[in-house]
């Protein structure tokens, strides 16, 4: 999972990102997949300029929002359907939250931790915990990475339902109960991967159309609620441990110059 402009090779030393927000040269905020620094050179090309009506903070969602639209057009929701987004992480809630503007569905988001509640309910959805997860739902996103969370949406699937897998599993191999109700329902699991525009738009939208779509919806500043931090540059030696613990949203660093 090589990141643009990224130096080095995993596991350590390297230098890694890809949502950073700066000033340009010439004053204007930009948006550029870049790793974490105070002062970079990028090509002209990458650096996205920043709608006024999005604040710097809330623009370093712009690499995960965009993520979310494309599982938005992978998934072809439609009005009425029942959904549920399994996996409460910022991908997740702000796919749960486009996916609640479309007209009579009815969004819930599942999550292991009850905290989560809240937030699902500011961006317009319903929440459930993994057992209170309700059945025969039509359309599913899973976006927990986690064997437990693919179960569960196999398991909550409506006939002909379908599931479109947003996680990133790196080298793990989940095993799943294909062989139970899998074929009888007829389900599909759809993966989604942000790499690549999604097929019903690809060739009506470029990915810098794309983007521009994704810094349009962040105008809205119930985004905020996913955002933690900021921690300055200097500060991240000790508050690394608390970010990198499970459970965390989009933690913003700041860079002084």
């Amino acid at each position: 999972m090589r990141a643009p402009l990224m130096g080095g090779t995993f596991p350590f030393p390297v230098k890694y990102g890809y949502s950073l927000v700066g000033e340009r040269g010439d004053g204007r905020r930009v948006f550029v997949l870049h790793p974490h620094q105070d002062r970079l050179v990028a090509p002209d090309s990458m650096c996205v300029p920043v709608p006024d009506a999005v604040p710097t903070h809330r623009a370093t969602l712009a690499a995960n929002m965009e993520t979310a639209l494309n599982v938005c057009w992978d998934a072809v929701p439609l009005a009425g359907e029942r959904v549920l987004v399994i996996g409460a992480g910022v991908v997740g809630l702000l796919a749960a939250s486009l996916l609640a503007r479309v007209p009579a569905t009815a969004v819930t988001v599942v999550d292991i931790n009850p905290a989560r509640e809240a937030l699902a309910e500011r961006l317009g959805c319903a929440f459930a915990l993994p057992d209170a997860a309700p059945a025969d739902q039509e359309l599913i996103v899973h976006a927990s990475a986690s064997e437990a969370g693919l179960r569960l949406a196999l398991d909550r699937a409506a006939f002909e339902g379908r599931i479109i897998e947003a996680s990133w599993y790196g080298d793990l191999a989940p095993s799943l109960p294909l062989g139970e109700a899998f074929h009888s329902r007829r389900l599909r699991v759809i993966a989604s991967q942000v790499g690549a525009v999604a097929p019903g738009m690809r060739g009506r939208r470029t990915h810098a159309e794309r983007l521009a779509t994704a810094f349009a919806l962040l105008a809205n500043p119930d985004y905020d609620a996913l955002l933690e931090g900021p921690t300055r540059f200097e500060d991240l030696p000790e508050a690394m441990p608390r970010i990198l613990a499970p459970g965390g949203l989009c933690h913003v660093i700041t860079y002084e110059t």
